[in-house]
């Protein structure tokens, strides 16, 4: 009954992927979003109060920036537990996205430059199989993003 393409074996390595990086939540969040927007510069444009922060240590200090790298975190990890049931999973993604798209008016290139960029983080401290467990959760993820997009007319 489900929509998602994971298979049980591949649910539970998700999972065990992203514990190690959701073990420290906030510093992994905070330097998923910093380093976004230190090589992706236009995506600060979005966050008002990060607007004029120009150097990584000055946004790694930033409540803010460490608040939303938390939420981000915290997001995605209410995603892995839901993996295996494709209701509640789209019961989290679908009001998250139409935010995005409706509310907020992100560009939904920014999820896949997160994606991105959790699974560098994962692959720079735990290793590849670590990156290439979690790849196609991250797919998963953008994939429901991008259909909530298009369902809002982008």
């Amino acid at each position: 009954s489900s929509s998602m393409s994971l298979s049980e074996a591949e649910v539970q390595s998700a999972r065990g992927a992203w514990e190690k990086i959701y073990g420290d939540a906030e510093d992994n969040g905070t330097a998923v979003l910093v380093r976004m927007f230190t090589e992706h510069p236009d995506t600060k444009s979005y966050f008002t109060h990060f607007k004029g922060m120009d150097s990584a240590e000055e946004m790694k200090q930033s409540d803010q920036v460490r608040s939303h790298g938390k939420k981000v975190f915290s997001a995605i990890n209410d995603m892995v537990q839901h993996l295996d049931n494709s209701e509640a999973f789209l019961g989290i993604v679908t009001p998250l996205g139409k935010k995005h798209a409706t509310q907020l008016k992100i560009d939904p290139k920014n999820f896949r430059i997160i994606c991105d960029i959790i699974l560098q983080l994962m692959e720079e401290k735990f290793g590849g199989d670590c990156k290439a467990s979690f790849e196609k959760v991250t797919n998963e993820i953008c994939t429901h993003l991008n259909n909530i997009y298009k369902e809002e007319g982008w």
